[in-house]
């Protein structure tokens, strides 16, 4: 048996769910100056969001090498401030009377099938550059509901690993018995 404890971790940029929030900041960055007020604290509110989406997946996912509940942790800060960003997308569109699209419309199921296919940020900088204020949120909106589903997927599969395998003090403690006793 080996005595190894530390589980080597992927790269983070590999993650889709880390991809798609890039994606999200991306889009939010341009959103937010091209379409928002300077001086409204809502432009700095989605920004942040948005980067503390992708942030918290890349810092969770580099903890992870050492404690489980740290990442699960992190992640569900992820998931959290992206939920926040989304809110702000959805009120941009519903104060200004513009449609958040109907999970089955054309458009809809266009956008997801879309962005299942695309994780990289410089395809949304050029998309949206053409596209109305009501698109981009919706696209937005796709993305970050893309995200949250990979962020699910990914913290049941952990929380698994970590009733299979435990945490780090039970791995270490775990790899020097069988060393002593091998």
């Amino acid at each position: 048996m080996t005595n190894t404890f530390l589980r080597q971790k992927g790269n983070y940029r590999d993650l889709i769910a880390f991809q798609k929030a890039e994606c999200i900041y991306d889009i939010t960055f341009f959103f937010a100056h091209k379409y928002l007020s300077i001086g409204d604290r809502t432009v700095d509110q989605m920004v942040q969001a948005a980067r503390s989406g992708r942030q918290n997946i890349a810092e969770g996912c580099q903890a992870g090498t050492t404690s489980a509940e740290t990442e699960i942790k992190l992640l569900n800060v992820a998931k959290a401030s992206l939920h926040e960003l989304l809110l702000d997308f959805e009120d941009y569109l519903r104060v200004r009377e513009l449609s958040i699209w109907d999970i089955n419309s054309e458009k809809s199921v266009k956008t997801r099938r879309i962005c299942a296919n695309h994780n990289d940020s410089a395809y949304y900088r050029d998309a949206i550059k053409v596209r109305s204020d009501e698109t981009i949120c919706n696209i937005a909106i796709t993305l970050i509901h893309q995200v949250d589903l990979l962020l699910k997927k990914y913290i049941d599969r952990l929380q698994e690993d970590f009733v299979k395998n435990g945490g780090i003090k039970e791995q270490m403690y775990n790899a020097r018995k069988n060393y002593r006793f091998s």
